[in-house]
């Protein structure tokens, strides 16, 4: 494994994370006093493996269609175009 490419996916993905809705809602599920604080964790934490699946497959099949230096200018431009429609809506 490359501890490298892992660090820096892991730290990336968990930056975006933090804040967002979706550990916002995990944080109303773990409130509930009725509900198993691991059952929040665990459902949250397989919720977050499926997305990530679907994330994986979808740039591995891109990937076989689209020269990979493309698919980082179109993910750049994404990146970018987010963060402009963020700004304008603040």
């Amino acid at each position: 494994m490359d501890w490298k490419v892992f660090l820096t996916i892991f730290g990336a993905v968990f930056v975006a994370e933090l804040g967002d809705k979706t550990q916002l809602a995990t944080m109303l599920f773990a409130t509930d006093k009725a509900v198993s604080k691991y059952t929040v964790f665990f459902a949250a934490s397989a919720a977050l493996i499926v997305a990530s699946a679907l994330g994986v497959l979808a740039g591995s099949l891109l990937s076989e269609y689209i020269n990979e230096k493309y698919l980082h200018y179109i993910a750049g431009v994404g990146f970018i175009g987010i963060g402009i429609l963020t700004l304008y809506n603040a």
